[in-house]
């Protein structure tokens, strides 16, 4: 039997030891590399932050699976067992320019169930978790349940990028939702958005290219504070592969999906 209490107090200690450690990269210089293109970007401290939960994981936990961003973790085809989804520095661009808007992300899945969900706004020293069927919380506060919120009322989180011709949608379709909603943001931080659509900064997030590290700890967190969580086209994710994503409140999420986005 899984003790997910121990689990999650461990974890939550771990995240704050790596946040300490990002901080204090601040006064430090950094080793940048680009990954696939001169835009995906990252640092010495993405990688020694992975390497960090691992080394803690394989001691605390030799019998669990580790997906990490940057590929230092097991070569993982399924979800069975338990499996942690780790994304070190979430908005690395962000943290390399601003020193801010980026989060550590992480989920937990047992046997394909989110249990624990984990965001951290390490400049800000925010944390939203979720327990699987206990909410969600944001630095020990509960955060309420998720209300409907009318199209022309809602804040969306979505890139400039989906706006303009692109391959992956019909940019026509969401320049007509942006005209619709209240207003649009975009904090380059797939992780931070989910966590402000789980606390209600944000009414909905889009995307259309989410790695599983980008949105596992989120999906948890926000389905736990009542929101959805799906493919563009309703569907479920799949938690190996890259998803667009689309996070909303409830009601406010079939609504966007029926006029929009199908």
């Amino acid at each position: 039997m899984t003790n997910w209490t121990a689990i999650d107090e461990t974890v939550k200690q771990w995240i704050q030891e790596a946040g300490a450690l990002i901080r204090d990269s601040f006064y430090h210089s950094l080793s940048i590399q680009s990954k696939s293109n001169p835009n995906d970007l990252v640092t010495n401290m993405d990688k020694e932050t992975e390497r960090f939960f691992i080394s803690n994981i394989r001691t605390y936990y030799p019998d669990h699976f580790i997906i990490g961003e940057e590929g230092q973790g097991d070569f993982v085809q399924t979800l069975d067992g338990v499996v942690w989804i780790i994304d070190p520095i979430d908005g690395t661009m962000n943290f390399v320019h601003q020193q801010r808007n980026f989060a550590i992300s992480i989920g937990i899945y047992e046997n394909g169930i989110g249990r624990l969900g984990y965001i951290y706004d390490v400049v800000n020293d925010e944390l939203y978790y979720a327990r699987k069927g206990e909410g969600a919380w944001m630095n020990d506060v509960p955060l309420k349940k998720l209300k409907p919120v009318p199209v022309e009322e809602s804040i969306v989180g979505i890139s400039s990028t989906w706006l303009v011709n692109n391959r992956h949608f019909d940019q026509n379709k969401l320049i007509a939702l942006a005209k619709k909603v209240r207003g649009t943001r975009s904090y380059g931080s797939a992780a931070l958005e989910l966590a402000y659509v789980a606390s209600g900064r944000l009414s909905a997030y889009i995307t259309m290219r989410n790695a599983p590290w980008d949105f596992a700890g989120g999906k948890i967190i926000v389905e736990e504070a009542g929101g959805v969580v799906s493919r563009l086209d309703g569907t479920e994710l799949n938690m190996l592969k890259i998803n667009p994503v689309f996070a909303c409140a409830p009601g406010l999420h079939g609504q966007i999906l029926e006029e929009y986005l199908k």
